[in-house]
């Protein structure tokens, strides 16, 4: 599943920029760099906003669209920075067959926000992941590093009642 951008006002510093900078600088030239530039990148703005990847993609000569499927292929990169309230369903093979496809479908209607998205309000974000390994309280769900498990679609809107 392609991550899908959506409408966050990026608001990065120059002190981050120029972190950014040295960190792509530090791999000028080292075969097969794009993967650590994107995790320094990402663990200094906490996501991959486009404006990064094209500050990348100017440094590094290689092409934004090559950069975007790199970011948006691996699941340890995020597009979109994490809501004040960030939910995640795993979507791990014993999750996905205990219904956690239905639980991520529920928590995106009560929260009118899209998988891999972030709300305008910079609010909620709401990510699907793979395995967290809690496969025994499958399907899981996780609300800013809070575990809820053996959960149900009925229980998804009084679980979230508790972050509005």
């Amino acid at each position: 599943m392609k991550k899908k951008l959506t409408t966050v006002v990026f608001r990065g510093t120059p002190e981050q920029e120029e972190k950014l900078i040295a960190a792509i600088d530090k791999y000028k030239g080292v075969k097969g760099a794009m993967m650590p530039i994107l995790q320094e990148a990402q663990s200094i703005y906490g996501y991959l906003p486009i404006e990064v990847q094209k500050i990348i993609a100017e440094r590094t000569g290689v092409s934004l669209e090559e950069i975007y499927g790199i970011a948006s292929f691996y699941a340890q990169f995020k597009l979109n920075p994490d809501g004040e309230v960030a939910v995640a369903v795993c979507l791990g093979t014993a999750c996905y067959v205990k219904g956690s496809g239905q639980i991520i479908e529920e928590v995106s209607k009560q929260l009118n926000v899209a998988v891999g998205s972030t709300s305008p309000d910079g609010r909620y974000s709401l990510e699907a992941t793979r395995c967290i390994g809690a496969c025994g309280l499958a399907p899981v769900m996780t609300i800013n590093g809070e575990v809820y498990g053996r959960l149900t679609v009925a229980e998804v809107a009084g679980i979230l009642e508790k972050y509005r």
